[in-house]
């Protein structure tokens, strides 16, 4: 049932004033780039459609005071605004154009639909056709237009870089450190010192390896494995060693509150926005080969049945043997007779100590029924002058899964940990599908002849048992994507409801604190832990609304005012989650401009391509060879009307029942790319509206297809966005006139972790890490009695058994 901002619609009496009627609610305006838009009131509720007069009145971002006035043409409720109570935009950044004796800045950002009105004398020399940053001086009125003054010349639309100077801009990424900060990193050591190493295990000969990709900017963990046992299913001793950034940035310094207001890096094609500055992001944190960096620990023992069976965590120090990138370490792994495998030497069987744990890894992520769904992924090569070369596929291999793998298990250790500790924490939380997605994915499976098991509450194992049938279908792909699109975006969260898709009943992140921020809280959190204390983020006092019972406390308990933390902590999730959204919002605006400018030398040239989307406006396109997306417009499908069918994912004219479906094969001609809307435009070939069938096709198997890729970012990232039915205008010929073109833009109770064991009297404990012949003395110990054994009381950390050696620490000189 819809909910209403301001209750239950109540009947009204003749008598009532309408302000009584409808009476005053306060919310955000979402602006729409067709000039509409939505309220979303704070109290909760449904959204409330703005129309476009209205949005005359304020700005997309603004929290206003609003009334309901009716229903607009499609039964939704609507409000007027009656004021706004603060404006969200200060600054915005556009195009300066002169128009009808005006000089005015049309803003980058679509959603805005005011034009900035310039002075004469606050144009700062810039030109017309230039990319400015401008200051709001005066809000926009119902009126009057917004007035500015330009503060930042960008350059020109097609100087190499600006698109990414536009994003970082257009939402708001913080892409200058501060001054304090800067002064900070500076302060930084350019290496290691001794005091540095005081307490910490000493994991230096080991041989430590990390592998990332080609284009690897910042190197966060590395790993090492070792049997623990000399029979063919004896466990696997495996070491993630993660870049112990907590050390460097402490909380609420300045680095700390820099990089919790970006809580992200954000990557574009030749360009990253650091969540730390270089010192510390390519350099101190950095795990480079053969220089000793500070880390922190998840040491595990893995089952042959690929259960992480015991874990500790600690502080260490190690040296890096190699940094091999996932080709290299592919080509030594597959031939272990080849070039890549002999110019490893002795690091080749440190590699293959790798394999052997991911193979039992992978084995029990089957078993758990973890999902699976085959995703392309693509890459841009970016020449010289910033623009696209060429996009390609990303293959990915097992030396990606082998490090995907062992970031998994030390990702649910942590999360464990925290529970098993009582520690607040931010998870990783990727809940089931909505019951109205899920009922939308029944009704297209069921027309297919297929069916998701699970009833009202499908598991993963439900979802996973799914896909691999579809594997021998030649539509699979087209199947699995509504798979992905049902599923919810994965939020942080202090509240653990598990990781839906991975079939995990805790998840969170702890292995990239150099450009994510919950990790380094994290990495905070278990050091708290260890040294018996609680860990609550802090910065410098700025917006800690908490009562002073709620501070750290060295008891080991949880604190007084739990609840406290918690707002504290949910507010920190809902940031991170907030600027996790904004960096992918501009990567993906940075990669729509590029391929913008891709296809504009393409006009007119005719390609191969898919179906990939399919709405009441027309289909969208990604051309097979150049994995580029683009919209056949439904005018441009026939003179009849063509009737959109949700369920089946289909536009089916009225009058020759010509149907386009998700997942068809088409030929189109580029007919139109318009940078401004990061819009591309493509018309069928005429052959192929003759061509397209007419009746639906009967189910289609026994094609032989690959394994699926999994890649755990496609896997998290929730439905694609919603489009609104009329979110893509009709043709305007006029290039001003379109210059604002639219775009459309239960969980399973997995295997848990193995109790965490001490040896059992006249049992061997499993056997040590021995380092090379002539090295320093044995550096670890086993787990049994470093470890939290469930249910321990306080949440303390055992301390090891008399028949247990401590860990080797390194003396300070």
């Amino acid at each position: 049932m819809s909910k209403h901002p301001t209750g239950p619609r109540q009947k009204s009496s003749s008598r009532e004033k309408p302000e009584e009627r409808n009476p005053v609610f306060t919310g955000k305006l979402i602006g729409h780039r067709d000039g509409f838009g939505f309220l979303k009131p704070d109290q909760g509720g449904d959204d409330v459609f703005v129309s476009p007069r209205e949005m005359l009145k304020a700005m997309h971002g603004d929290r206003v005071s609003a009334r309901l006035s009716g229903t607009d043409r499609r039964g939704r409720p609507e409000a007027v605004i009656e004021e706004v109570l603060e404006h969200a935009v200060s600054r915005l950044v556009g195009r300066l154009v002169h128009e009808r004796g005006m000089t005015l800045v049309i803003p980058e950002d679509q959603r805005i639909k005011h034009d900035v009105v310039i002075d004469l004398g606050e144009v700062a020399g810039a030109q017309p056709g230039q990319v400015v940053v401008v200051e709001i001086l005066d809000p926009p009125t119902r009126y009057t237009p917004p007035i500015g003054r330009v503060v930042e010349i960008l350059g020109g639309v097609d100087d190499p870089g600006m698109e990414v100077e536009i994003a970082v801009r257009k939402f708001d990424v913080p892409w200058q450190f501060s001054a304090e900060a800067l002064a900070l990193s500076e302060q930084l050591p350019e290496q290691i010192r001794r005091a540095d190493l005081k307490g910490r295990v000493d994991l230096r000969d080991l041989p430590f390896m990390t592998i990332d990709g080609d284009d690897a900017r910042d190197f966060d963990d590395a790993v090492y494995a070792e049997p623990a046992g000399t029979t063919r299913r004896a466990s696997t001793r495996l070491l993630v060693a993660i870049a112990d950034v907590g050390h460097y940035v402490h909380s609420g310094d300045a680095l700390d509150r820099d990089a919790y207001e970006r809580a992200t890096s954000v990557y574009f094609p030749r360009r990253v926005i650091p969540m730390l500055p270089e010192k510390l992001s390519n350099g101190l944190c950095s795990l480079n080969p053969n220089v000793e960096r500070l880390v922190l620990v998840c040491d595990m023992v893995v089952s042959a049945a690929g259960k992480v069976t015991a874990y500790q965590f600690y502080e260490a120090v190690i040296i890096s043997a190699a940094r091999l990138t996932y080709d290299q370490a592919w080509s030594a792994m597959a031939d272990p007779e080849g070039s890549e495998a002999n110019g490893l030497g002795p690091l080749h069987a440190a590699l293959m100590n790798l394999v052997r744990v991911y193979e039992a890894l992978a084995g029990e992520r089957s078993e758990r029924g973890a999902i699976e769904l085959e995703t392309v992924e693509t890459y841009m090569q970016v020449g010289t002058d910033g623009r696209i070369e060429k996009i390609l596929p990303r293959v990915r291999n097992n030396a990606h899964r082998l490090i995907e793998e062992c970031m998994l298990a030390a990702n649910t250790s942590a999360a464990d940990f925290l529970k098993r500790m009582k520690r607040h924490g931010l998870y990783r939380v990727h809940e089931g599908p909505t019951p109205e997605r899920l009922k939308s994915l029944r009704d297209f499976l069921k027309l297919q002849g297929l069916s998701l098991s699970g009833g009202d509450d499908p598991q993963p194992s439900d979802y996973a048992e799914l896909s691999k049938k579809l594997l021998v279908r030649p539509d699979a792909r087209l199947l699995q994507t509504l798979l992905l699109r049902s599923m919810q975006q994965a939020i942080y969260s202090p509240d653990n409801a598990g990781h839906f898709g991975l079939a995990y009943e805790a998840y969170t992140h702890f292995t990239s604190p150099i450009r994510r921020y919950p990790d380094l809280l994290t990495h905070r959190v278990i050091k708290a832990a260890l040294a018996s204390k609680n860990y609550l983020p802090s910065f410098g006092g700025d917006d800690l609304l908490l009562s002073p019972e709620a501070t750290a406390d060295a008891s080991g308990q949880p604190p007084k005012l739990d609840a406290d933390r918690l707002v504290w902590w949910r507010r920190v999730g809902d940031h991170c989650s907030a600027a996790e959204r904004r960096a992918d919002a501009a990567s993906r605006d940075v990669e729509a401009w590029l391929k913008c400018q891709f296809m504009r030398s393409r006009v007119g040239e005719q390609f191969r391509g898919t179906v990939t989307g399919v709405t009441s406006f027309g289909l969208f396109i990604t051309l097979d060879s150049l994995y580029v997306e683009g919209l056949v417009h439904v005018s441009e499908l026939g003179a009849e009307y063509f009737q959109h069918n949700e369920v089946l994912h289909e536009l089916r004219g009225e009058r020759t029942g010509v149907r386009f479906r998700l997942y068809d094969p088409v030929s189109v001609l580029v007919s139109r790319v318009d940078l401004d809307g990061r819009r591309i435009e493509f018309r069928l070939v005429p052959s192929v509206v003759r061509s397209v069938r007419k009746q639906s096709q009967p189910n289609r198997e026994g094609a032989e297809w690959e394994a699926p890729i999994d890649d755990l970012d496609e896997l998290e990232g929730g439905p694609w966005p919603a489009v609104e039915d009329d979110a893509w205008p009709e043709r305007v010929g006029d290039p001003l006139a379109t210059r604002r073109a639219a775009r459309p833009s239960g969980l399973a109770k997995a295997s848990s972790l193995g109790e965490l064991v001490k040896p059992a009297a006249g049992l061997k404990p499993p056997k040590t890490i021995k380092p090379e012949r002539g090295s320093r003395a044995a550096l670890l110990t086993e787990l049994a009695a470093v470890t939290t054994a469930k249910g321990g009381k306080g949440g303390k950390v055992n301390k090891p058994s008399k028949a247990v050696k401590a860990v080797k620490t390194v003396k300070t000189v």
